[in-house]
């Protein structure tokens, strides 16, 4: 069984073994995702999901689009939150969404590539991705096929474990990232999941993605605006990001 490649840096020119080592990893791990989430957050996490399905308020009329939907908490909140509006949730592992299936009523679930959308272009009106785009062979791949899908002025919602930054603060959450990942999450997935090595790549991804100033430059960089972002936990362990396509479209 093959390892994914855990370091952003290093996925060039492996998009597709990433790709498929990390669907096959999700697929072994569908069955006790949702446990281990709540262990492992002590709960937050379902709080983390509310806000973040808060801030898609503002967002034009539409469609939403939950991206790399996994077992549908986000799709549930969204459709408890917006229940008079259409919402589409993509993964691209299959059983993470069967999994989840009956936690919606309305959506449409579909197995999908995050970053070769089979979406017409100016197609939602919101987009939320939680906890996904770290595991994207090419993350700004992945922040330009969302901006290519959302209508002009959409809401993008990202919510993800960032890399920490530098400085005094950074220098904690880095240590006490190293601890989780070196301890706490590969322990918790050999216990729960008997899959030591999922959470353990889980752990280094976080430790490899992009810190949440480069996350929020990217977003510039593709012309999305009023880009923000807030940490919603101590020591930036989970970060909320906010942008908005241009409304000119360009």
């Amino acid at each position: 069984m093959g390892e994914p490649i855990a370091s952003v840096g290093q996925r060039a020119g492996h998009e597709s073994a990433h790709a498929g080592a990390v669907r096959d990893m999700f697929q072994r791990i569908a069955p006790t995702y949702d446990l281990l989430n709540r262990l492992l957050s002590a709960g937050f996490d379902q709080r983390w999901r509310r806000e973040a399905v808060d801030a898609l308020e503002g967002a034009p009329p539409g469609e939403m689009l939950d991206l790399c939907a996994g077992t549908l908490d986000l799709s549930q909140a969204i459709e408890r939150r917006f229940p008079e509006r259409p919402l589409r949730a993509i993964d691209f592992a299959a059983d993470m969404l069967a999994r989840g299936r009956h936690k919606v009523r309305h959506a449409r679930v579909e197995v999908g590539d995050a970053m070769a959308l089979d979406v017409p272009a100016a197609t939602f009106a919101g987009c939320i991705c939680g906890f996904g785009l770290r595991n994207l062979s090419d993350p700004r791949k992945g922040l330009a096929e969302i901006r290519r899908v959302l209508l002009p002025g959409g809401r993008l919602v990202v919510l993800e474990f960032f890399r920490p930054a530098g400085g005094l603060l950074g220098a904690a959450t880095r240590s006490f990232h190293t601890v989780y990942a070196r301890g706490v999450l590969p322990l918790a997935g050999k216990i729960v999941a008997d899959d030591r090595d999922a959470y353990a790549y889980l752990a280094r991804s976080m430790a490899s993605f992009l810190t949440r100033g480069e996350a929020e430059q990217a977003l510039r960089d593709l012309g999305f605006q009023h880009v923000h972002g807030v940490d919603l936990a101590p020591l930036g362990v989970a970060s909320l990001l906010v942008a908005d396509a241009p409304r000119g479209g360009s």
